[in-house]
C-alpha cells in the first residue's frame, strides 16, 4: 500500500474513537495522589521549548500541518501550545501525542463516543471519579489534554517506557499490534518534527 493510500487509510480511522475500550482498574494510593496532584495543577499552557526562535518554527510547522483539521487559527494554535505543554511536562513525545489525537478524534474537541469517552483524546469519563472530580470538563481542550497525557504517562511508567504496550492500554487491547501501529503512522506521515533548521512545513 502507498504512503498516499495508508494517509486516506488513517484519516478515515480518525473518525472512529479508540479509547472507549479503556479498562477501569484499581490504582495504589500513591499512584492515584500522584496522578490527582498532576491532572489538579492548574498552570496555564505554553510552549516548551530552549529558545523562542525554535518554539516559533514548531508552532508554525505544526499550525500548518493542522490547518485543514483546525480552520480557525486561534483554536488551533490553542490545541497546540496545549497539547506540547501538557505532553512536554508528562515527559511524553508531543508529536506521537499529536498522532495519538488524529486516531482517536480526528481533532474534533467535542468528539463524544458511543461508550462515552470524551473531548480530543477521547477520555473516559471514569478517570475523573479516580483521579478528578465530576466538575472538570472533559471537552475543554486543556482539561481533557492534561487527563489523557497524564493516563498516557501512567500507562508508559507500568511497561517500563514502551509506548507500543502503553499505547495498547490507552486503547484497552494490551497485546494487539492494530492500535499501535494506527497511531506510530499517524505521528510518522503526518507529526514528524526534526527541530529548528531542519523543519519543513507541509500541508
Amino acid at each position: 500500500m502507498n504512503k498516499f493510500l495508508i494517509s486516506v487509510a488513517l484519516s478515515l480511522l480518525a473518525c472512529t474513537a479508540f479509547a472507549g475500550a479503556q479498562k477501569e482498574e484499581a490504582l495504589s494510593s500513591s499512584v492515584q495522589s500522584a496522578m490527582s496532584r498532576a491532572i489538579g495543577d492548574g498552570v496555564q499552557a505554553k510552549l516548551i521549548f530552549p529558545t523562542q526562535a525554535e518554539a516559533d518554527a514548531w508552532m508554525a510547522e505544526m499550525s500548518a500541518k493542522l490547518e485543514k483539521r483546525i480552520p480557525d487559527e486561534f483554536m488551533r494554535r490553542k490545541v497546540l501550545t496545549a497539547v506540547q505543554y501538557e505532553a512536554t511536562r508528562a515527559g511524553l513525545d508531543p508529536q506521537l501525542v499529536l498522532g495519538l489525537i488524529h486516531i482517536e478524534s480526528g481533532f474534533n474537541r467535542y468528539a463524544i463516543s458511543p461508550v462515552g469517552a470524551r473531548g480530543l483524546m477521547q477520555v473516559m469519563p471514569f478517570w475523573q471519579r479516580l483521579i478528578g472530580s465530576s466538575d472538570q470538563n472533559l471537552l475543554d481542550v486543556s482539561t481533557n489534554l492534561r487527563y489523557g497525557c497524564t493516563i498516557l504517562r501512567h500507562y508508559l511508567d507500568i511497561e517500563n517506557g514502551d509506548y507500543f504496550r502503553a499505547l495498547g492500554r490507552y486503547n484497552g487491547s494490551l497485546g494487539r499490534a492494530e492500535y499501535p501501529n494506527l497511531v506510530y503512522g499517524a505521528w510518522k506521515n503526518n507529526y514528524v518534527w526534526n527541530g529548528l533548521g531542519n523543519s519543513v512545513a507541509t500541508r
